[in-house]
């Protein structure tokens, strides 16, 4: 909780008296302490009431944290109408009581087991949530895919105010009046403007998704919801939080990005959003994912939503409550205690210019963006000190893992597998040397593993008083004809990547989906111009080879979410991109399918990150004075949508670099 100085030392005094209690009637079990008390239903097999203090935080209705997933061949599955529960009281080796409840229901026909748990201590007021999945079934050893899973606190009260995803996007919630005159334009996405004096449509956007309200995992430490003491019961404010503690059991690395907030608290432990890579269910499949640390906190009249969210961030630190973890380590299978886990330290070299750098652990042998196929895989991510090369990342389960560094400026990774992480192990050293293909001419954007820098990326939309990134906004709300009636034609040391490069390179800007434009159009949208200029020194001084490196930020193909499914009746599947020279094709680029995601359609400029190095004969294809390169997809290249979205494909770009040698 946020407590004023006379209510925190009320507190400490009262320490003598605290209580914790772990108890079950026939219907429920109870956890409580001094300021919260959680209610976990038997029937429905998640929390069905938290009170702070006597402020109903999820009303009546209202679930969670719970858990589901989309993992049963009929599809989703909410687990608990069938459940065992196991009650759990202790002490941790700091002294302080807590008390626990674990859910565990198996879906019969299938044999596959999910298992929620939820811990309170004293002293805090909030859960400490694990889940597990587990499939054994030789008959079938392969099931399908585990599409989702995820914990949700879905609350069903007025007390909620604001929706907060990060430091920088928050917004009010819309009002019921908006949202029953909402217009949909796109799968889960809406129209508000027709209800102008809503207060999300005056001060956000005219448009509501919880795509807008998404984050990519590098710097998330928590996300949640507000309430601004209007609607509360005795005039405080209030919030309702999840805690990013720990990150070793998600997916995808620090590029992953997920839904976060939007009425709902989400804990996404597996997705597809934006092309993230799910694991397989096949028999053996056992994994335990968290801790997270769902936070719950109460303000004075005036405590803001950026106080309260600053006293969740404070425990978004994986050595955080280490003790206790260790303490309930015997009650959660998988889990790795202190005792097997050390702190990974090294010192890298990074190259000259390298911009926040950032070293990963990941999943040895495997992109960190598809860590999927080991059951046990585990992710840690730290800063790099740019100064000094120096970085550490505590609490690393001992093991053999990949190290990827990158960094803003630099393209490319630097990768090394088989690094040893124990607690014998002295610190690594590592150099960096950037990949060349010969003197750097010019390069388009800065590699940041983002398109955000581009027109309608990171620029924030100043029609509203929040501001919010353009990219977040409904992409039709961009009009790509209107922006470049002409089509892309960029020209090197004159063009301006901020305006005259788009965030999205579409095969025909769409019109299914589109709320202004009910046809698609095709005008010079597909091929995208780059103009530069070269002189006769550069190309007669001993140069041979040119190579264009294309760095892309994201790309959906005719295979939109489902990366891994073969599809013989979509032509895109594998996008071809093709790079010309003056009019002269260089050669094509099969983008795979298994990199294909939603992602700027989706409201985000950071999705599966790789490139493509075009390197040809230079006098072959270049000449003195003016060059053109014509980068294409394949006009009207459409797919087939199963919900209203953009039945075309598009790739997004992070950077461009032409050299010579």
């Amino acid at each position: 909780m946020v407590l004023s100085k006379v209510s925190a030392l009320y507190l400490l005094t009262c320490q003598v008296t605290a209580f914790l209690t772990a108890t079950e009637s026939n219907s429920q079990f109870t956890l409580q302490n001094d300021d919260l008390s959680v209610a976990i239903s038997k029937s429905t097999g998640g929390v069905s009431q938290i009170l702070l203090g006597k402020e109903d935080l999820l009303g009546s209705g209202g679930r969670g944290p719970y858990l589901d997933c989309s993992c049963v061949p009929s599809g989703f599955w909410a687990p608990g109408g069938t459940a065992k529960f196991q009650l759990i009281k202790g002490t941790d080796s700091t002294g302080t009581p807590y008390g626990g409840v674990v859910m565990q229901d198996t879906y019969a026909s299938t044999n596959q087991t999910l298992e929620q748990y939820w811990f309170l201590r004293e002293g805090e007021t909030g859960l400490h949530v694990f889940s597990r999945a587990t499939y054994y079934n030789k008959n079938t050893p392969f099931l399908r895919g585990l599409g989702e899973l995820r914990t949700l606190f879905r609350p069903s009260t007025k007390l909620w105010t604001h929706l907060s995803s990060s430091k920088g996007n928050w917004a009010p919630f819309p009002s019921s009046q908006a949202t029953s005159k909402a217009v949909t334009v796109q799968d889960a996405t809406t129209y508000l403007g027709n209800t102008t004096s809503d207060p999300y449509v005056e001060q956000y956007s005219d448009f509501f998704t919880k795509y807008t309200f998404s984050e990519v995992w590098r710097d998330h430490d928590v996300h949640g919801q507000y309430s601004d003491g209007t609607t509360s019961s005795d005039g405080n404010t209030y919030g309702a939080w999840l805690v990013h503690n720990t990150r070793e059991t998600y997916y995808g690395g620090p590029l992953h990005s997920d839904l976060v907030v939007d009425g709902i608290v989400y804990n996404y432990l597996v997705s597809g959003h934006h092309g993230a890579p799910t694991p397989n269910m096949t028999n053996g499949f056992d994994r335990t994912w968290g801790p997270q640390y769902y936070h719950f906190n109460k303000g004075g009249k005036d405590t803001t939503l950026e106080e309260l969210r600053a006293d969740a961030a404070q425990y978004a630190n994986p050595e955080w409550n280490s003790e206790f973890y260790d303490s309930i380590a015997q009650y959660v299978p998988n889990y790795t205690p202190t005792s097997k886990r050390t702190t990974f330290k090294a010192t890298i070299d990074i190259p000259k210019g390298g911009k926040r750098p950032i070293a990963v652990l990941s999943e040895n042998k495997q992109d960190f963006q598809l860590n999927v196929f080991d059951k046990s895989s585990l992710q840690y991510w730290a800063d790099i000190d740019p100064a000094t090369g120096t970085v550490e990342i505590p609490m690393v389960k001992e093991g053999t893992y990949r190290l990827t560094v990158y960094a803003e400026g630099i393209f490319g990774w630097f990768i090394q597998d088989d690094v040893e992480v124990s607690k014998t192990a002295e610190a690594h050293t590592f150099q960096w040397k950037p990949e060349s293909k010969g003197k750097e001419i010019w390069r388009i954007g800065t590699p940041d593993k983002s398109a955000g820098e581009y027109k309608h990326g990171y620029a924030p939309d100043t029609s509203k008083p929040l501001q919010p990134e353009q990219h977040r906004i409904y992409w039709a709300n961009w009009d790509f004809p209107t922006d470049f009636p002409d089509g892309v034609v960029f020209k090197v040391g004159k063009s301006k990547e901020a305006e005259d490069f788009n965030y999205i390179h579409w095969s025909v800007f769409p019109g299914p989906s589109n709320y202004f434009r009910s046809e698609p159009y095709y005008e010079n949208v597909n091929n995208w111009t780059i103009q530069f200029d070269l002189t006769r020194d550069q190309l007669t001084g001993g140069a041979q080879m040119a190579t264009l490196t294309i760095e892309l930020a994201g790309a959906k193909t005719a295979n939109g979410n489902d990366k891994w499914a073969i599809l013989p009746n979509e032509k895109y599947s594998n996008l071809p991109y093709t790079v010309a020279a003056n009019g002269r094709d260089v050669s094509t680029w099969i983008i795979p399918s298994y990199r294909s995601g939603s992602c700027g359609a989706r409201s985000s400029v950071v999705c599966q990150n790789f490139g493509h190095e075009f390197s040809f004969k230079a006098s072959d294809f270049l000449k003195v004075g003016l060059n053109e390169f014509t980068l294409s997809l394949p006009f009207n290249a459409t797919d087939t949508e199963t919900a209203l979205l953009p039945a075309t494909v598009y790739v997004q770009y992070d950077a461009l670099k032409f050299e010579l040698s």
